[in-house]
C-alpha cells in the first residue's frame, strides 16, 4: 500500500513538472513583444500628462496602454493646456512621464532662443541639457514629426497669390493656438524668419475650432498641426516653408529622472520601441480617426498597438 501511494506521488510530480515547463514555454514566447504583463519592479505610479489636443491624448494612450499590457500602473492626467501647465505639473510631481515635440519642448524650455534646427540629433542633445536642469530627460525620438502648419482655403490662395510663408502680408488675420505669441514656429519665428509681423490680427483660438473659423471667413490664415487629417479633408493649401521657419518638431517622450531610475533600462526600452512605430503617415490617420470621425483615442491606441505587433 505504501509502495502504490508513493509509486502515486512521483506520477503526479512528474506530470507537474511537465505541465509547469509547458507553461513556461508559452509565457516566454508570448512575453516577446506580445504586451503580456509581466512582473516589473516596484516603482511609482506612470502618470502620463496630455495637452489639450486630440494628438496629445492619442500618444498619452498609445504608451500609456504598451505599459498598462507591460505590466505597470499606469494613470493619465488632461492638464486642459499647453506646456505653461505640463512643466508645472512634473515640478510639482502630478506628472512623470508626457508625449511631446523636440523643437517645440527645447524652445519652450530655453525661453525661445531659436537654438532648435531641423537636425533631430543635435536639437535633442540641446533638449536633454535643458531638461536635465530640472530633473527630466528624453527617450527616443519617434520618426513621427508634427509641426505647426500655415494653411489658408484654396480661395484665400487663389485670390491673393499664397503659395508660401513669404507670401502672407500683415493686413491678414491668423487664428492659432494660444502660445502662438510666444511660440516660436508661430509669431516670433514669422517675424524673426520671415519679417511678416502678423500680432495686429491674431486671434487665439482652441484647436479644435481652427479649421472652422478659416472655412467661415473668421481669420485668413490657420496655425495647424502638419499632422491634422483635416487638411487633406478640406483641401486645404500648405504655405511652403521656404526660409526654415519650422525645426526638427518628432515626437519624443519625456520622463522624469526618478521613474527611469525607479524602472530602469526595461521600461525605456519598451517606450523606445513603441516610438519606433509611430510614424508620420501613421499618426496623420490615428488624427483624421479623431478629428473627423470623432473616435475615442483609447481605442484608437489600442488599435493601434495591436497593428503594429505592440500588444
Amino acid at each position: 500500500m505504501t509502495r502504490k501511494i508513493r509509486g502515486l506521488w512521483a506520477v503526479l510530480a512528474v506530470l507537474a513538472l511537465l505541465a509547469g515547463a509547458c507553461g513556461d514555454d508559452g509565457g516566454d514566447e508570448e512575453g516577446s513583444g506580445s504586451g503580456e504583463p509581466t512582473e516589473v519592479p516596484e516603482g511609482p505610479t506612470i502618470s502620463i500628462g496630455t495637452q489639450d489636443f486630440g494628438e496629445s491624448a492619442i500618444l498619452g494612450q498609445i504608451y500609456g496602454q504598451a505599459l498598462a499590457n507591460a505590466g505597470y500602473d499606469v494613470e493619465y492626467q488632461e492638464l486642459g493646456g499647453f506646456r505653461d501647465l505640463e512643466v508645472p505639473a512634473f515640478e510639482s510631481g502630478d506628472i512623470n512621464f508626457a508625449p511631446e515635440y523636440v523643437a517645440s519642448m527645447l524652445e519652450f524650455l530655453n525661453e525661445f532662443a531659436g537654438e532648435a534646427t531641423s537636425d533631430v540629433a543635435e536639437t535633442q542633445a540641446l533638449l536633454d541639457e535643458a531638461l536635465a536642469e530640472i530633473g527630466l530627460q528624453s527617450l527616443d525620438a519617434a520618426p513621427a514629426i508634427d509641426t505647426n502648419t500655415f494653411v489658408v482655403t484654396p480661395a484665400t490662395a487663389e485670390d491673393l497669390g499664397l503659395s508660401g510663408i513669404g507670401d502672407l502680408t500683415e493686413d491678414l488675420t491668423l487664428g492659432a493656438p494660444q502660445d502662438c505669441e510666444a511660440n516660436a514656429f508661430c509669431l516670433p519665428g514669422l517675424d524673426s524668419v520671415y519679417g511678416i509681423d502678423l500680432s495686429g490680427g491674431f486671434t487665439p483660438l482652441d484647436p479644435g475650432v481652427i479649421p472652422d473659423a478659416l472655412d467661415a471667413g473668421e481669420i485668413d490664415v490657420a496655425v495647424l498641426f502638419s499632422t491634422s487629417g483635416i487638411i487633406a479633408d478640406r483641401g486645404l493649401v500648405v504655405l511652403e516653408d521656404t526660409d526654415g521657419l519650422l525645426a526638427a518638431d518628432n515626437i519624443v517622450p519625456i520622463v522624469t529622472d526618478e521613474l527611469v531610475e525607479a524602472y530602469g533600462e526595461d521600461m525605456a526600452t519598451l517606450v523606445n520601441e513603441v516610438s519606433a512605430a509611430i510614424t508620420t503617415e501613421l499618426l496623420t490617420a490615428a488624427n483624421a480617426r479623431f478629428d473627423i470621425e470623432a473616435e475615442d483615442a483609447d481605442l484608437i491606441a489600442e488599435e493601434f498597438l495591436a497593428d503594429n505587433g505592440l500588444s
